[in-house]
């Protein structure tokens, strides 16, 4: 290219000609004409410095974003030299860097940087002297635990998904079946979620992110101390075998009392799933004593569900929105010039109602204070 003129769209065994068109049709002006590798070098760099930030939402929204930015942007790119110290870095330690493709590091010996997510957040938070300890975000069950549960459903004629809400997390929940193979688990008929008054909002959230039909049902509280949750769990399963001809129940639940409802029906088939900080050891040894199949839930990647936790909370801060600001602003309006006692005609109404009703606006103070500011 420097030596003979060619530019870098007539040369396919060094730049990827469909992306270079694909990159043009965005709007981005690639080709030059005269141009030296080194001008195209500095030009590049400068475009990713310019759009990198772009690419944050193709990342999860809890891993640090900077850290990612830092390896595709060099820095001072334009100082003197500094492209060419870099390039010559790259062909120095070249098998130091993935896939031999270039990144902005200090490149040492980590075998496969992208072997796995565990292992390439691991590396990129210690470049930053931290340390990344969600392990759940990017760690899902092992091949065995699936299996486990596609058998399970597999072998029954009729299964449903019984959920004691006030003993299982709803993220971990969903984390479970949004991590399932859903083909395997569309055999399911039905998702039975027994609340209580003081359980998450984020219940009512299920049904609308699974295919499987959910039925919620929420249990009164006769003494407010006392929850009915688990005897109501343990009478609708017993209804939905007897009614329904369910012969096979996934419990979600870490209480111990579901045990007397599971040692009592030695002719169903029970999976428990459950949480390991809040499920007992005798409980587990018991369901190994009895071949009951069960598996923690807190196995299951959590990274991925995203979605699912954004949706509840812009819902909830449109609830809390809603219930801030409930005046309607021609009220407003009219209260205002009540309030005033002073003559306004129409005309002169709508005229303050475009100039300072409409262009109200919200800030927020250093405290986190909401205040409406008025324009000028």
């Amino acid at each position: 290219m420097r030596f003979n003129l060619t530019n870098i769209d007539k040369l396919p065994e060094w730049f990827d000609i469909e992306n270079i068109k694909l990159l043009e049709q965005w709007g981005f002006e690639i080709i030059k004409p005269n141009y030296r590798a080194e001008k195209y070098t500095a030009d590049f760099t400068k475009l990713i410095a310019e759009n990198i930030n772009s690419c944050q939402e193709l990342f999860p929204e809890w891993i640090e974003f900077e850290y990612i930015r830092e390896l595709f942007y060099c820095p001072n790119f334009t100082a003197n030299n500094k492209l060419k110290k870099e390039f010559e870095k790259f062909k120095r330690n070249i098998n130091y860097y993935p896939y031999q493709t270039y990144i902005y590091w200090t490149p040492k010996d980590y075998g496969n940087l992208l072997y796995s997510d565990g292992k390439f957040i691991n590396i990129l938070y210690a470049l930053h002297g931290k340390a990344f300890t969600d392990k759940e975000k990017y760690k899902d069950a092992s091949r065995n635990t699936k299996s486990n549960i596609y058998d399970f459903i597999s072998q029954g004629n009729k299964i449903a998904i019984a959920v004691d809400c006030e003993n299982v997390d709803v993220l971990k929940l969903y984390s479970t079946l949004k991590n399932l193979n859903q083909n395997e688990i569309a055999k399911v008929e039905k998702i039975l979620l027994y609340d209580d008054v003081h359980t998450s909002i984020a219940w009512d959230w299920i049904n609308k992110f699974t295919s499987i039909p959910v039925e919620h049902i929420e249990t009164e509280r006769i003494i407010n101390r006392k929850s009915l949750v688990d005897i109501k769990m343990a009478v609708g399963i017993c209804k939905n075998i007897y009614e329904n001809e369910i012969d096979s129940f996934i419990i979600f639940s870490s209480d111990s009392d579901f045990w007397g409802l599971i040692s009592s029906l030695p002719n169903i088939k029970f999976l428990v799933m459950y949480e390991r900080e809040k499920c007992s050891q005798t409980i587990i040894d018991k369901m190994i004593e009895h071949s009951i199949v069960h598996c923690p839930i807190d196995d299951f990647c959590s990274g991925n569900i995203s979605d699912f936790k954004k949706t509840i909370l812009i819902d909830l801060l449109q609830q809390s929105i809603d219930n801030v600001l409930s005046l309607n602003a021609n009220t407003l309006l009219n209260n205002i010039c009540e309030k005033a006692q002073i003559e306004i005609n129409d005309k002169e109404k709508n005229k303050f109602y475009d100039k300072y009703i409409k262009t109200l606006s919200l800030e927020i103070d250093t405290n986190g204070i909401f205040k409406i500011k008025i324009a000028n």
